[in-house]
Parts: structure tokens; sequence; C-alpha cells
């Protein structure tokens, strides 16, 4: 499973820093795309995914759905109405729909994982204990930031992003329900959290990060309080009470429900859902390729450091004893784009040469969580064990660093590098598997208030032609380069037209989940088998760029690039564009 493609920087964002730039309430409200405009697209988008009489089938029930009077104008006009009166029409739902309600666990299928650059570190106690402490302090920063509105605001194109998402890095939660999650905000109370939690040997600690005055705690007196609490977490055979997070939402809801029935289980979970984010200090992990990006993404497994966790957390920072560092966050809350704005930071601080400081203030002890296990919650884990195992097992890691050229190469060939990359993606898969197959990249709706992602078919007519066309040795290498060139532009098109607010599948997905809510008969596009086919992504792709660089798919498409790029220059020597 390959969730990122990062080979290249997609557009620079710009940070200006400054409290309140632009009001936030001055962001534009997503618009409602118009209904024939969606229907056409759509139409597209099936072109090169399913058969001509199922076509033919389609284009009737959409003709259908959208004529004058009928049930898609009714949907849209209803639609309309509440985009007038909420910031944001596809946000609440889209919440709720990709992961509230999903009930597949948050570890692998829910929560990216970002890996910072590797330290050059001794594989001793005491430089993974500064590393964490650094790592806190960089966090910190950011929280202040927040707090005093002067984060850096982010431009892309000359306009204002959204910032609501950095107010959601911290001091959150979500929390497990039968049916539906929920997610719990504490920096909002009127008594905001001054603690994280640590976890080391899978035992959770308390750990206040600001003095008396209101002043955060130094690197050094981080360090000391992170010391003792790794001291007194010695004994390994205890009960691994975070690996329950790892369960699918429903099952982990109801143990949930029974393990804060104990009043002393109940604070300690209060205690890390409130926190202002999680720290865990890993253990050894096995000597085996990819360990680090298993560490970051769910831990390695229940013998290893998957109970060394809370998934459920925004945010989880994670150190390991050979200086392994990143992070784990929860998607729910705030996108990639977010979360590397967090990384670049902690990856600045920790360059930072240690400054000693002076002792100050002596510290209180870090608080133990305690927590009673009753015979059902040990079951509970002894199955969270087992699941973790396996899903750890049938998870599948792939990573290529591709030196060959980069974005400005291609920029001197007047490529978009997006377009570039995506069109070699659906190059390499065609070559492994001989067709075409439905493909999502994420576009970000930042522009808009309280804008998150939403997701374009990547695969076009256009470029279901280059494709096929490319190995064709009886087609003219000027004829490879147009059709590369076209689904290219195309790409560039859907892509803008999402980032704009009009992108298919929500649109189409907010109108059947309104038929649901007004208990209208669902709409035979809906229903209809193309529906299904066209969103049915067997590739997933995004890119998100920082300052910080560093299968078989990822091998052909190495290869694909490689070829494309010398096709582009032999066709821009004879016949610039």
């Amino acid at each position: 499973m390959v969730k990122q493609f990062q080979l290249v920087k997609p557009v620079q964002v710009t940070l200006v820093a400054g409290r309140n730039l632009i009001q936030q309430n001055e962001l534009p409200r997503l618009p409602v795309p118009p209904l024939r405009q969606t229907c056409e697209l759509y139409l597209r988008a099936l072109e090169p995914v399913v058969e001509p009489d199922e076509l033919k089938r389609t284009k009737d029930l959409v003709e259908e759905f959208q004529r004058a009077g009928g049930v898609g104008e009714r949907l849209q006009r209803s639609l309309e109405q509440r985009a007038d009166c909420t910031d944001n029409w596809l946000t609440e739902d889209y919440l709720k729909t990709v992961f509230l309600d999903l009930r597949s666990p948050l570890v692998i299928f829910s929560n990216p994982a970002l890996i910072f650059p590797p330290l050059t570190h001794q594989d001793t106690a005491m430089e993974q204990i500064r590393c964490a402490a650094k790592s806190i302090a960089g966090k910190l920063d950011i929280k202040r930031m927040n707090d005093n509105g002067t984060l850096p605001v982010e431009y892309i194109g000359g306009k204002q992003l959204c910032m609501k998402q950095c107010e959601q890095l911290m001091s959150a939660c979500q929390v497990p329900g039968l049916k539906s999650d929920s997610l719990v905000f504490y920096s909002k109370s009127t008594t905001p959290p001054k603690h994280i939690t640590v976890v080391h040997n899978c035992q959770f600690f308390k750990l206040d990060v600001y003095n008396s005055d209101g002043t955060r705690l130094t690197v050094d007196q981080l360090c000391a309080q992170l010391d003792w609490i790794r001291n007194s977490s010695q004994q390994t055979d205890v009960e691994p009470v975070g690996i329950l997070t790892t369960q699918d939402r429903h099952t982990w809801s109801k143990t949930y429900s029974n393990l804060i029935k104990d009043k002393t289980n109940r604070e300690s979970v209060s205690t890390i859902e409130s926190s202002i984010f999680t720290v865990c200090l890993d253990g050894a992990m096995p000597p085996v390729s990819h360990h680090k990006y298993h560490q970051m993404v769910h831990g390695g497994g229940s013998q290893w450091n998957s109970g060394n966790r809370w998934f459920d957390k925004s945010l989880q920072v994670i150190v390991g004893e050979d200086g392994t560092c990143g992070i784990n966050c929860c998607h729910t809350l705030f996108d990639g784009t977010v979360s590397v704005t967090v990384c670049d930071h902690s990856v600045s601080m920790m360059k930072k040469p240690d400054v000693m400081q002076s002792p100050s203030e002596p510290l209180p002890m870090p608080q133990k969580l305690h927590f009673n296990i009753t015979p059902a919650i040990k079951k509970d884990i002894d199955e969270a064990k087992q699941h973790m195992d396996t899903l750890a097992h049938n998870l599948d890691v792939s990573d290529s660093v591709f030196n060959h050229f980069g974005k400005n190469a291609l920029k001197v060939l007047k490529v978009s590098p997006d377009a570039f990359i995506q069109m070699a993606i659906q190059l390499a898969y065609y070559r492994i598997h001989r067709q075409c197959c439905p493909t999502a990249e994420a576009v970000s709706l930042r522009r808009f208030r309280n804008g998150r992602i939403t997701t374009i078919n990547s695969n076009t007519s256009t470029s279901d032609s280059f494709v096929k066309a490319f190995d064709n040795p009886e087609i003219k290498k000027s004829e490879k380069v147009d059709l590369m060139k076209k689904a290219m532009e195309a790409h560039s098109w859907y892509g803008m037209m999402a980032s704009h607010g009009r992108a298919v599948r929500t649109h189409l997905l907010r109108l059947k989940s309104l038929a649901a809510e007004e208990n209208i008969t669902t709409p035979g596009i809906f229903t209809d088998s193309s529906f299904f086919k066209v969103f049915d992504f067997k590739l997933v792709t995004s890119q998100t760029f920082t300052d910080n660089k560093a299968a078989n798919l990822l091998r052909a498409l190495e290869d694909v690039m490689l070829d494309m790029r010398t096709l582009l220059e032999d066709n821009f020597t004879l016949e610039p564009f």
C-alpha cells in the first residue's frame, strides 16, 4: 500500500508571519458547483472506466437526474440553501462520512505518519531523551504561536489558506463511539491543559510542561523530567493498554465503555485525551528494512512498540532508541500539509545547538497514570495484540528516492511536475497490469473557509490514450508527445477545477447523502454500477512538500519517468512548445 509519492515539489506555499493578517471569516465560502457542469464532468470521468453499453445507460440516468424539475434539481436547491447558512457545506459531511463514521482502525487505515531526517546519534538513552526534549520544545513553540496568533499564515498563488486545522493540532482527541466517533477540543476549555503525556514501556505519565510563572520548561528541565520517567518505567511486563486504540472503532468503543467504568481508569484516560500531545519513548525495533516506517505508522506490532501509543490523540511524537524520530497524526483533525508544518519546525528546533541553561525552580515529579485491568479488559488487550500483529504483518511499505531529475528539469520543458508524476504513475501501472484503473489524487480546499481536501479522478480519456500509445512502436514520437501534453493539460485543468471548489465526486456524494437525509428514494444515478466503478480507486496518490528532503510500481515508475523525460527532450529540441 503506497500512501504518498513525494518525488517533486508541487506549487510553492509562502508563509507570512503576522497576527490575524487576514481574518479567517474573510475567506470565501466553498461554492456549490453547477449541477449540469458536475454531471458533464462525471460522464467524462466514466469514459475510460466503463464499457460503451454501460456508458449509454448511465447517460440516460444522468439526463433523468438533471432534468428540469427533477430530483437532482431539488437536491441541488437544498444544498445551495444549506451552503448559504454554513461556513462550508462539505466539511461537516466529509468529517462524518470519511472519518467519524469509519469503523476501520485509525492505525494504518487513517492515521498518517511522518519521519524526520535521520539524526547522527549514538545509541544512548540520554541522546534519546535530549532529542525528545527538543522535539517537545518545538511543538510547544508551535502551540505558543497558535495561541497568540503569530503562527505564519500560509499563502498559495497569492491567496490565503485556511488556518483552522492548525488550531486542532494539539489538545484534541478522537473518542470512539459505537456507531460514530466524536472529537473533543480541550484548548477551548476554560482551563486549557498544561500537560503532555509521555509513554515508555507501555506506561503513561502526566508531565506538566509549564513553570508556575507560565513559561514553558527549558530543554534541560524537560530532559530531567523525561529521564525520571524513563527510570521509573523499566518494568516491561505491563499490560499495554494503549494497544486497545489499534482495534476497529466498533470493538474499541465497547472496550472503552467498560474501561472507563472504573474511576482510576477514567481519570487516566481523561488525562491522556486532554493532554497537549503524547510523546512515545520507544524501545528497540527489529533490524529489518523499513522498520523506521513501520515504527511511525504502527509501532512494529505487539512485541515491539504498538502498545506504546494512543492512536486517538491528535499528535503523537515518536522518538526511538536509535535516534529515529517522527510523528503519528490523527487525520480526522488535520491534513498532511498541516502536519508537515509541525515537522519542519520540529526539525529546525532539533538542529539548533544545545544551550546549557542554569537550573530554575524545583520541578514536581511527573504523575504515573494507573489502570485497573479486569479479566474482561485483559481479554480485550490480548485480542487487540493479535489483531495488531495481523495488521502489521499484512502491511507492505516501499519507498524510492528519485535522484535523476526534479521539478526544474520539467519546468524547462514547460511541464507541470504534478501532472507529469500523475501520468507516470498511470503509465507504470499500465506497464505492469496492461490495463488502466481509477486513480485519485488529493486536492486541497484550504483556500476556502474551513476547507479540507477533495479528490479528482486523475485518469481521463486523454490519459487513457496516452498510456496505451506510449509503448506502441507504430505511433510516432511526435504523436506520443502530443498525447502526453494533452493528458497533462487535462489533469492540471481538473486539479484547478477541484481546488476552486468544483470537484465532481464530493458534489455527487453530498447530493446522495442529502437524498437520504430528506427521505428521498435514492436516485438511479447513485445505484448505477458505473457510480461505484468510477470511484473505486485502485491508486490513491498525493504530494506534500517539505523543506526537509529525504515495490514493483515504484521501480516501474522510475523507468517510466526517465522514458517520458527523454521523449519530451527529443521533441523539445525539434519543436519547442
